[in-house]
């Protein structure tokens, strides 16, 4: 398979996939005489596994163990748990970070009347001025 067609197959850019070969994330392509990439199901198994590990999350460099992981016949499945628990563990830690975000952004919205006066109690927590400051 050519270039396009895999990106067709995994719904990934012929650039995210040449970027994931230079890194290699993938096993190297068989090149044919004119010079072209040919990819087989390996290739295809691997960029899915990249793609879907992107979307949760995962960055290239933990990506490119997961592909390690799923072309090693001897992997355990409690070194790939282990490595989606981490990401489990940091995307927690992150929204409990978003809500605690959210919650002094309610909590400024709610407060501030929003008119035409200069008083803000948002620009007052800001600066330290307020009681929720912190």
């Amino acid at each position: 398979m050519n270039i396009s067609q895999v990106a067709k197959l995994t719904q990934l850019s012929a650039k995210s996939i040449r970027l994931y070969e230079s890194k290699s994330l993938i096993s190297p392509p068989i090149r044919g005489e004119n010079g072209y990439r040919q990819y087989g199901q390996k290739h295809i198994d691997e960029l899915l596994v990249i793609a879907r590990a992107r979307r949760v999350g995962f960055t290239l460099e933990e990506c490119g163990s997961l592909v390690g992981l799923s072309n090693d016949a001897h992997r355990t499945s409690e070194a790939v748990k282990h490595k989606a628990q981490t990401k489990l563990d940091e995307v927690n830690a992150k929204i409990a970070e978003l809500n605690e975000m959210k919650a002094q952004l309610e909590e400024w919205v709610a407060k501030c009347p929003g008119d035409q006066g200069s008083e803000c109690p948002i620009i007052d927590d800001l600066k330290g001025c307020g009681k929720s400051a912190g």
